[in-house]
């Protein structure tokens, strides 16, 4: 493992020492996430309640700056500024580049329309046949591990080549072995769960950040 991912993974546990178990399941699934996005793949992120926040969340930490600047590169500078003269330079300075994420919870109206025309049980499924392509990554967050929403999800990613990164409690659930990563975070009651998901996925944006983008 690279110093500055073991960096980040250190600084988590200090600050949370109650992951130091989980410690190998954070950089596996870091891992598998490198490889996805080494090969311009995609994240299809999806949850239910609490977790569905977590997934928009997630989203807007990989779409955007987190911590480091992401300036376009300067052949992308270059060229929109020949589309644009006036405005090019501006375009150039408020964008940055992304992590392609998506989140499937957020995805409303084709959630509703399923769910009212076919059954709301499968709306993920849907949506990773949909979305997804060979290399992608789903990531499932379901606290008790049990979602059936989020598993039946889970065999549609596999058919189509996509692994799948679980994001549960202690029990794991169904989720714990169907998911090629599971990450356990070490609590039984959904919102202490919660509470530790969200340091779990800032260190892993944090690592994927530091990966791919210099500032």
């Amino acid at each position: 493992m690279e110093p500055k991912i073991a960096k980040i993974l250190d600084n988590l546990t200090e600050r949370y020492p109650v992951l130091n178990d989980i410690r190998d399941q954070i950089a596996d699934a870091y891992e598998v996430m490198k490889d996805c996005y080494d090969h311009d793949g995609k994240l299809l992120i999806a949850g239910n309640g609490g977790s569905c926040a977590d997934a928009d969340h997630i989203v807007g930490e990989l779409m955007k700056t987190f911590i480091k600047r992401r300036p376009v590169s300067k052949e992308f500078r270059a060229k929109l500024k020949e589309a644009d003269p006036e405005n090019g330079d501006t375009l150039a300075d408020k964008l940055g580049m992304s992590l392609m994420a998506l989140s499937l919870s957020n995805q409303q109206t084709l959630n509703t329309a399923f769910s009212n025309d076919v059954d709301g049980d499968y709306i993920y499924a849907q949506q990773v046949l949909g979305y997804g392509r060979p290399g992608d990554v789903y990531l499932a967050i379901s606290t008790s591990g049990n979602s059936r929403n989020i598993l039946h999800a889970v065999p549609v990613a596999k058919a189509l080549g996509i692994k799948v990164i679980g994001l549960t409690g202690r029990k794991g659930g169904k989720l714990k072995n169907e998911a090629d990563v599971a990450i356990l975070a070490p609590a039984d009651e959904t919102y202490k769960i919660q509470e530790l998901h969200l340091p779990i996925y800032h260190a892993l944006c944090l690592m994927l950040e530091d990966t791919y983008f210099e500032e």
